[in-house]
C-alpha cells in the first residue's frame, strides 16, 4: 500500500494543483463573462472563447514585441524565431475569435446543420501558418549554421526569456481551463501548444547561458530546434483539426450513454445500427434502429418511438429512429435464433474479431427456409465480407441442409 501511495502521490498532487489553477482562471473568467456557468447557451460559449482569444492575442503580441526586440539586438536567430512564434500564437487566437464568432450563427438555407465546423476550419488554417512559419525560421537557421553571426546575450535578454516561461506556462493553463469548461477540442490544443511553446523557450534560455558563459555559440543549432519544434507542433495540429471535419468515431463512453438512454424506456428490447454525425459542439445528429415486439399496437410503438426522439431533441441531440419490429410470441423462432447466435460467437472466437447479430427473420418455404440477418463486422477483421459470409453460412448449414442465409454485413460507425 505505502508503494502505491508514494507512486500515485505525485500525480495527485499534480492534478490537484491543476484543479486550483482551473479554479483561479475560472474566477478571472467570470470578471469577462458575467454568466460564464451557462456552457449550454452557445452565445455564453462564444464569449468564454472570445476571452480566452483575446488574452491569448494580448500576452502574445507582448511576448513576440519583447522578444523581436532583444534578438534584434542579440542577434539571436533562435530567440528571433520564437518571437516570430508568438506572433503566429497571437495570429491564431485571432483566427480562434473569428471562427468561434461565426461557429456561433445560427443554421440557415444554405447550412441546414449550422457552422459549428467552422471552429475547425480556422484551426487547420492556424495550423498551415505556424508549418510555413516553422519551415522559413528553419531555412534561415541553416543559414546561420553556414554562416555564423555573433551573438551577445545581455542580463536583461536572459530575464525576458524567463519572464516568457512564465507567462506561457500560465497562458497554457488558461487555455486549459477556458477550454475544459466549455469542452473546446481547439482551445484544449492552443493549451497543448503554450505549454509546449514554454518549453522551447526554455531551452533558447538554457542555450543562451551556456553561449553567454561558456562562449560556444549554439544559436544556429537552437533556430534549428526551435523551426522543427513549430513544424512538428503545426503538423500535430492540422491532424488534430482534420480528424472531426473528415468524421471521427464518438466516444465508447458517449456511445454507451446513448445507448443506455435508449434502453431505459419501457417497451424497448434493443437497438442497433447506432449512427452518430457532429458538426461541431451541441450539433450532434443521429440515427439508430430500436427494436419493439411485433405483437404491440403500432400506434403505441410509434408513440413511443417520437417520445424518445422528441426527448433526445430537447438534450441537444437531433435523434431519427427506424421502427424495428420483433416478433417476441414464436418460440421455435427463438430457439433458431439463439442457435445462430451461438455460431456467430464461435466464428468470432475463430476471426479473433467481435461479431454481432440483429434484424433475425425467417422466411420459410417448401423447398428451403431462408435465414436472414445483418451481422456487424469490425474494419480491423482479418476477413473480407464474402469470406465472413461463406464462413458462417457454411456452419449453419450443419444444423440443416434446408437453411439459406441472405447475410447483410454491417461496419460499425462508431
Amino acid at each position: 500500500m505505502k508503494a502505491a501511495s508514494s507512486e500515485y502521490s505525485p500525480r495527485l498532487k499534480n492534478y490537484l494543483l491543476y484543479c486550483e489553477a482551473d479554479k483561479l482562471n475560472l474566477k478571472l473568467l467570470s470578471l469577462f463573462v458575467k454568466d460564464y456557468k451557462k456552457t449550454d447557451d452557445s452565445r455564453v460559449r462564444a464569449k468564454c472563447a472570445a476571452t480566452a482569444s483575446i488574452v491569448g492575442i494580448v500576452s502574445n503580441l507582448l511576448l513576440s514585441l519583447m522578444k523581436l526586440v532583444i534578438g534584434i539586438i542579440s542577434g539571436s536567430i533562435a530567440i528571433s524565431a520564437d518571437a516570430v512564434n508568438n506572433i503566429a500564437d497571437a495570429a491564431s487566437s485571432i483566427i480562434t475569435l473569428v471562427g468561434f464568432k461565426l461557429a456561433a450563427k445560427p443554421a440557415d438555407k444554405e447550412h441546414p446543420y449550422g457552422h459549428a465546423r467552422i471552429e475547425y476550419i480556422t484551426g487547420l488554417i492556424v495550423s498551415m501558418v505556424i508549418c510555413v512559419l516553422g519551415i522559413e525560421f528553419f531555412i534561415n537557421s541553416i543559414n546561420t549554421l553556414i554562416s555564423p553571426t555573433q551573438t551577445d546575450y545581455s542580463v536583461i535578454a536572459l530575464v525576458i526569456l524567463g519572464v516568457s516561461i512564465v507567462i506561457k506556462f500560465w497562458q497554457g493553463l488558461f487555455y486549459r481551463s477556458v477550454g475544459r469548461h466549455i469542452d473546446s477540442s481547439a482551445l484544449i490544443a492552443t493549451s497543448a501548444d503554450s505549454r509546449n511553446d514554454s518549453i522551447t523557450t526554455a531551452a533558447v534560455l538554457i542555450g543562451a547561458l551556456i553561449s553567454r558563459f561558456s562562449g560556444v555559440n549554439l544559436d544556429g543549432w537552437l533556430g534549428v530546434a526551435v523551426a522543427c519544434f513549430i513544424v512538428k507542433s503545426g503538423i500535430e495540429l492540422i491532424l488534430e483539426t482534420s480528424n472531426p471535419l473528415l468524421g471521427t468515431a464518438p466516444s465508447e463512453e458517449f456511445v454507451m450513454s446513448i445507448g443506455k438512454r435508449i434502453m431505459s424506456y419501457d417497451g424497448v428490447l434493443g437497438y442497433h445500427d447506432l449512427v452518430v454525425h457532429s458538426y461541431g459542439h451541441d450539433r450532434i445528429f443521429a440515427s439508430v434502429h430500436v427494436e419493439v415486439a411485433a405483437e404491440r399496437d403500432i400506434l403505441e410503438s410509434h408513440d413511443l418511438i417520437d417520445n424518445i426522439e422528441f426527448d433526445f431533441k430537447k438534450s441537444g441531440m437531433q435523434l431519427v429512429i427506424h421502427l424495428d419490429p420483433v416478433v417476441t410470441a414464436d418460440e421455435e423462432l427463438h430457439e433458431l435464433r439463439r442457435e445462430v447466435e451461438a455460431i456467430i460467437v464461435i466464428v468470432s472466437e475463430e476471426l479473433a474479431t467481435p461479431l454481432s447479430m440483429h434484424d433475425f427473420r425467417v422466411v420459410r418455404g417448401v423447398t428451403h427456409t431462408n435465414l436472414i440477418f445483418d451481422v456487424v463486422v469490425p474494419f480491423e477483421c482479418p476477413k473480407n465480407e464474402r469470406e465472413v459470409r461463406e464462413i458462417i453460412s457454411k456452419k449453419i448449414r450443419t444444423l440443416s441442409h434446408e437453411y439459406n442465409t441472405v447475410i447483410e454485413i454491417d461496419r460499425s460507425y462508431l
